[in-house]
């Protein structure tokens, strides 16, 4: 057998909302793609996830603000966010690409 190969440079072109794409998934561990397309989060929404998250941005820059203050990111930056930190996407450029990984 021989695995399917991918590519992470697709994209389904320009947005009316972020796009996710699982692109892989397991017990404990579930990897996404996302394609924000300069949607950042609601004014007052905030994340408050139960796993960690590993996040880096692959293209773009974004503003990730946190109760303590915010962060800025450019292409090829990555952090953990631990489970129930609570984060919020302030600005994101329109050409963002994402990776995350959710693990518990």
């Amino acid at each position: 057998m021989i695995p399917l190969k991918h590519s992470l440079s697709s994209s389904a072109g320009a947005s009316s909302a972020e796009v996710f794409e699982v692109l892989a998934k397991g017990n404990q561990f579930r990897l996404e793609k996302i394609t924000s397309f300069a949607h950042a989060s609601a004014e007052g929404q905030w994340y408050d996830q139960e796993e960690d998250e590993w996040i880096a941005l692959l293209k773009g820059s974004a503003s990730l603000q946190f109760e303590a203050g915010s962060l800025q990111l450019t292409a090829m930056e990555y952090l953990v966010i631990p489970a129930r930190l609570k984060h919020r996407v302030a600005e994101v450029s329109a050409d963002a690409v994402w990776l995350a990984l959710h693990s518990s």
